[in-house]
């Protein structure tokens, strides 16, 4: 491999230009190719939302020490900026420094990344070959070697359909013209499109809650609008997260605010709800699932998540799980059917890596479907897989990070989520109890408690932990589903 060639980063963003500082920082030369006019382009489709981590938790070490030498001030780290502020005030800032100036190129959308004369066929000597980026910009096609490919590209343009099995639901496209996807900017510039409206929200994350919540304060504004609110799982209890105990404390405030704007009305919440058909009445749209048709809407917002586009790199070997869509070695660690107790055990280049040598999707895109991605994770991903490249595998193999909890386990919910799955499936086993429970992939223990107890303390000495789950924590754990064969 010619370490002459830069490393291309694809995608602009937080973890893209964090990325470009620690190879910058590594003596290595990056190429970031941004598909938007802007840094940040991603961002900036939320910018109007306020962020639940503080600044402290939004900048990265190498790239705050690349804008500390061109004097660059760092805003209050106790704040909590909106993505908007985040581009402005440190995304573009640090675009703009000497060092990453000349290695960025935005309106350069990467359409294709291969081996050089090897398609993915190909045994000899492929690690041995750079890789070729194909990309796209004002001028046509164009292609450039690379010695290796971080790929920061996010989700945010392949956003998840609303239908329960994974696909639109019937007349979603069709009604596309009064469907949102993702965070309207309710109380700015699409204030009109929904005052006085009645509007559904479907969705059970963070990003329902932020629109639920700006929908809620316009309805106090002006009259006459109806909120609706449709979430899958059979009741509010842990979709509304951990409260006071989040360490992120204004996640936790959200989840509080939430639970509040139910108890009193002003959000009318379908749990349960398993959206099949969108149809179009006299009155309105009608929502139908489970049997069940919703009171007609205007609107329909859906803050149903997102979801991976790797056929960039479909030329490629790449080893993602089957059901998240993340690196295989990640998905046990971030995977909600398992993960648990909040804190997602802080990981690199060993669960990021692939067959193919020197390719690594980082970021939000690392994490496939999976929700509660952090840009802590991603400064950290990045700094581990810079350390690869760069050859130095005892700084990619060293953990330097400790995340926050959110306040929830599963195992506080496993009565609602075996009611779900009796109700919905073919099982009738009575529960087994709670014992001989993995813990961190380590020694049986009698509980659950004591599991979560071991993980406690182990976070206590320092450690960021595991979190506490009935379900084993290993490389590449099976997966049961309800009736299998």
């Amino acid at each position: 491999m010619n370490n002459a060639l830069p490393v291309v980063v694809i995608g602009a963003g937080p973890v893209g230009l964090a990325a470009a500082a620690h190879l910058l920082e590594r003596g290595l030369t990056p190429l970031v190719l941004e598909a938007g006019e802007s840094v940040g382009a991603g961002m900036l489709q939320w910018a109007h939302v306020r962020m639940f981590s503080p600044w402290e938790f939004t900048l990265d070490r190498a790239a705050r020490a690349l804008l500390a030498r061109q004097g660059w001030q760092a805003p209050d780290l106790a704040a909590f900026p909106t993505g908007g502020e985040v581009v402005a005030r440190y995304l573009k800032p640090l675009a703009d420094t000497p060092q990453i100036r000349p290695h960025l190129r935005l309106g350069a959308r990467v359409v294709v990344v291969a081996k050089q004369r090897r398609d993915r066929m190909k045994d000899a000597q492929r690690n041995d070959v750079p890789f070729v980026v194909r990309y796209e910009d004002a001028t046509g096609e164009h292609e450039l070697l690379a010695q290796a490919v971080i790929d920061a590209s996010g989700t945010i343009d392949n956003p998840s359909p609303m239908g329960a099995s994974g696909i639109p639901a019937l007349g979603e496209r069709s009604l596309a013209s009064q469907v949102f996807y993702g965070m309207p900017d309710v109380l700015g510039k699409h204030r009109e499109r929904y005052a006085g409206k009645r509007v559904l929200v479907v969705g059970s994350g963070h990003s329902a809650f932020n629109v639920l919540s700006d929908l809620a304060r316009l309805s106090r504004q002006v009259p006459g609008m109806q909120i609706e609110w449709a979430i899958r799982r059979p009741s509010l209890q842990r979709v509304l997260g951990g409260g006071e105990n989040d360490q992120l404390r204004e996640r936790g405030k959200l989840g509080l605010t939430i639970r509040q704007l139910v108890n009193e009305g002003v959000l009318r919440v379908a749990t349960n709800f398993h959206l099949d058909r969108l149809e179009k009445t006299a009155g309105g749209i009608v929502a139908h699932g489970d049997g069940k048709a919703l009171p007609p809407v205007d609107e329909v917002v859906a803050a149903t998540g997102f979801r991976p586009d790797v056929s960039l790199l479909s030329e490629l070997r790449i080893s993602l799980d089957p059901g998240t869509q993340s690196p295989t070695a990640l998905a046990p660690l971030i995977d909600p059917n398992q993960h648990s107790c909040g804190s997602v055990r802080p990981h690199g280049a060993e669960e990021l890596k692939h067959p193919d040598a020197n390719v690594y999707i980082v970021g939000m895109k690392s994490y496939g479907r999976a929700p509660t991605f952090l840009l802590l994770t991603g400064y950290e991903q990045v700094r581990s897989v810079v350390s690869a490249i760069a050859g130095d595998w005892e700084a990619a193999r060293r953990v330097e990070l400790v995340l926050p909890e959110t306040g929830v386990c599963i195992t506080q919910f496993a009565d609602e989520e075996e009611a779900a799955v009796q109700s919905s499936c073919c099982g009738t086993a009575p529960r087994e109890p709670e014992k001989n429970v993995a813990c961190c992939g380590g020694p049986a223990k009698e509980s659950v408690s004591a599991c979560c107890a071991e993980d406690e303390q182990a976070k206590a000495n320092g450690s960021a932990g595991c979190g506490c789950s009935t379900t084993p924590v290993t490389p590449a754990p099976a997966r049961t589903r309800c009736c299998a064969a």
